[in-house]
């Protein structure tokens, strides 16, 4: 896992957070997307995935799902240094 990648998860994991009037509890590689202390739902990750797929120009679930559980496991299917917090894809 990147620090760059997770970061960006951060980042996006706390937009979505705010959209729904919530705050983010502080996140490590182990937190949990459902079921755990963060305030999103399915349709949240799919909309996290979908950021996560504009931000970095990386689809990891091109060739089907690949399952993950924690902000950690999510952050290690893409690849080092494609992304930048902040930026979007293509601009680093």
């Amino acid at each position: 896992m990147t620090d760059s990648m997770f970061a960006l998860i951060a980042e996006e994991l706390a937009r979505i957070a705010a959209d729904k009037g919530e705050t983010l509890p502080a996140l490590g590689p182990d937190t949990r997307f459902l079921g755990g202390e963060l305030p999103i739902d399915s349709l949240d990750l799919a909309t996290l995935l979908v950021v996560l797929e504009q931000r970095t120009g990386q689809d990891p679930f091109r060739a089907g799902f690949v399952q993950f559980n924690t902000v950690g496991e999510l952050a290690a299917l893409y690849r080092p240094a494609i992304c930048q917090p902040g930026l979007p894809a293509g601009s680093a």
